[in-house]
């Protein structure tokens, strides 16, 4: 599931339920640049989760090497005009990885309709590499998925957008420097975003929605649902064969 092109319909989901947390926000507003290079970065966690998943040994060592080397400057110690933040924490990779989990399962049972437990199971196993290959201890992912709907309610229950999260989500959604294809887009994946927002988030973000919104999100994922299982597997999974192969050849990207 996780090669299907269709979860980039949840990108901007998973990014802003990131930035919500409270040092994730933090620190991407004080060092990461990719609301001027939201393309750059979004192709960069995703051949991220390919490699992890799909990818050789080698992919795997290189894209784990990229993102370390990313993270070495994302800290900062706590002092009195910062609580601090830390790329390489636990909890803080827990909550990312829990954010991509839980967007593509999101994804996947609105275009597919719920997994069957073996299918569920695997899925959850596989996205919990995404920590685990990084700093985070197989003992910090939830045990099974009912623990991990547990850490989940409880985690949004609370969740709120800081000002910082408010900042750097706002110059995703509404970008100034983007290339006019990009602008062009954004307002159908605001859309989107917003649709599959909690409630609480969507309203801290300031995306408008109403009863008619509503309506038109369900009617578009069930027109979604209905017409791209029907693609070619070469074409729904296309993106994550072009991250792949582009993984040897291209660069590191910043963050």
């Amino acid at each position: 599931m996780g090669a299907e092109g269709i979860l980039l319909a949840g990108a901007g989901r998973a990014i802003l339920l990131q930035l919500a947390d409270p040092a994730v926000g933090r620190g991407v507003a004080e060092h990461s640049t990719f609301t001027d290079r939201p393309i750059n970065r979004l192709k960069g966690t995703l051949t991220y989760v390919y490699a992890v998943v799909y990818g050789t040994d080698e992919q795997l060592k290189e894209v784990r090497r990229r993102v370390n080397r990313a993270h070495v400057p994302v800290r900062r110690a706590a002092d009195v005009n910062s609580p601090g933040y830390n790329a390489y924490d636990a909890e803080l990779q827990l909550w990312v990885t829990a954010t991509l989990y839980d967007t593509a399962l999101t994804i996947t049972e609105k275009i597919y309709g719920p997994l069957d437990d073996e299918s569920a199971d695997a899925m959850y196993r596989d996205y919990a590499k995404l920590g685990t290959a990084l700093q985070l201890p197989e003992h910090k992912w939830p045990k099974d998925r009912a623990a991990f709907r547990r850490y989940w309610d409880e985690r949004i229950r609370t969740l709120r957008a800081d000002e910082n999260a408010v900042r750097v989500g706002r110059g995703l959604l509404y970008p100034k420097r983007a290339a006019p294809w990009y602008r062009a887009i954004m307002p159908f994946a605001r859309f989107l975003t917003a649709g599959l927002l909690p409630h609480q988030l969507r309203n801290d973000f300031g995306l408008p929605w109403s009863d008619n919104h509503e309506r038109r999100f369900h009617r578009t994922m069930k027109a979604l649902a209905v017409i791209y299982p029907k693609l070619p597997q070469r074409i729904r999974h296309g993106f994550k064969n072009y991250c792949l192969n582009q993984l040897e050849t291209s660069p590191a990207q910043p963050r």
